[in-house]
Order: structure tokens, then sequence, then C-alpha cells
């Protein structure tokens, strides 16, 4: 990761209060398509079911590829400039995913059929260089990397997914909110946040744009969680046993 940065904070560094409960009043979100802010329709839930676990050294080569795949479409499809180049580089953006799977951090998900639909990243603690001391003393849900197949965009995977992040988060650290941060000028993509239940707390503003170009930070409650969405993800090995 970078050395700190000299920024400017377009907004307050007070934190957000956050809903402490986890189950109660969670409610029901439309659902958006995960990568880039395309809309999903609107109505009855998917309810198709998914299997995810963590990802493993073997799943490095599917990981990059799906992340090239989701580049060139961002960049043929939409209007912006994300993962117009590997972040910082190409050799420093593969070691940060493969530290993610070493550090037990990447999740995997799989179709009934075992092709890959999506990962996600999730960890305990943020990235100094985003978060203040004060908000990182709070428990949170910090989710990145969340990529979905194109093949199965539209299925609400990736709104899905976010929920399943946090409350993954709830119960292994006792998460209280979902924090991310966006790509900076991907407009879409923030619309794709506040749908889902997100505030933006602040965009941070580097004096280059490119030494830290995902600097928008949206968080919400657990209390904001779509628990039906989440529960579309079973634990691979639980899906193995009832299959027996």
């Amino acid at each position: 990761m970078l050395t700190p940065l000299r920024r400017l904070f377009s907004a307050s560094r007070s934190p957000r209060q956050f809903i402490p409960s986890v189950v109660p009043g969670a409610r029901h979100v439309s659902s958006w398509a995960a990568g880039a802010g395309q809309p999903f329709h609107h109505g009855a839930m998917s309810t198709n079911r998914y299997q995810i676990r963590l990802a493993g050294r073997a799943d490095i080569p599917a990981i990059l590829d799906l992340i090239g795949s989701t580049a060139k479409w961002l960049q043929a499809c939409k209007d912006t400039d994300q993962w117009a180049r590997p972040w910082p580089d190409k050799e420093r953006r593969d070691t940060r995913v493969e530290q993610g799977i070493l550090d037990g951090l990447t999740w995997i998900v799989e179709d009934s059929h075992g092709m890959l639909a999506g990962t996600v990243t999730c960890r305990e603690h943020g990235n100094e260089i985003l978060w203040t001391d004060q908000e990182m003393a709070e428990e949170a849900a910090y989710v990145s990397r969340l990529i979905v197949s194109r093949d199965l965009a539209g299925d609400g995977i990736g709104a899905a997914l976010i929920d399943w992040a946090g409350l993954h988060g709830a119960r292994e650290w006792g998460a209280k909110s979902i924090r991310v941060d966006v790509w900076t000028t991907n407009l879409a993509l923030h619309d794709y946040y506040r749908e889902r239940g997100f505030e933006h707390v602040r965009t941070l503003d580097f004096e280059d744009y490119w030494e830290y170009p995902s600097a928008a930070l949206f968080q919400k409650p657990m209390a904001a969680v779509d628990q039906d969405a989440a529960a579309r993800f079973e634990p691979a090995e639980e899906a193995s046993l009832a299959a027996r």
C-alpha cells in the first residue's frame, strides 16, 4: 500500500452514527447489478442460490481473468476510467489480490455447476489512508474487489453479496456497519451504493488523482442489510453435505 499521502477532505472527519442492531429492522432494498451501476430490474428478488467458499491459490488466475474481463467491459460500455489500467501497476495489483487470498479474506462464489460467479474481499480493518482513527475504532466490515461475472449480470448477485459480507463481518468480529471505498469518478457506481442503503461519508481529494483513484467513501448500518438476499449464498461445505 502507498505511504500516507497529502489529502483534503470534502466533508467533516467526524464519524457517522451507527445503528447497533444486526438483525432487528433489517429491510429489503431494491437491487442493482454489481460492477458499474447497471440497473437491475425492480420487482421480485431473484431466488437463485449460489455456493460461497474461501478462495485459494488455485483461484488466483480465475480472479485475475475476472478483473480483466470486467475492466474491458467497463471501458467498452461505461463512461468511466475505472480500471482503465491496473492500479497502481499490474505487479502490485496482482500482489494485492494474492495477499487477500493468503490472508483468508477473499471469497469465491460459484453457481450450481461450479462455475465462477463472482468474488468479494471482506476485512475487519480499514485503510488508514482513507478512514480516520476514530472511525476505525468502531467495528465495521470493509468490502472490496466485489466483482460479478458478466454472464450473470442482472441476477442481483453483487447487491446480495455486499449484504452477505456485512453479515459475515457481524458474525466474525461484531461489525456494526459495512464500508466501501468507491472509484472516485464512477458516479453511476456511487448511485448504485446509495440505492443499496449506503450513505456518502466523504470523498478524499489527492494531489494526483491516480495516487488513489478509489476515494469516495460510503457506509451503511448493519440494520439496513437484506438478510434474505444474503441467504442466497450457501457455504460450499454445507452444500456438499446436503448433496450426499
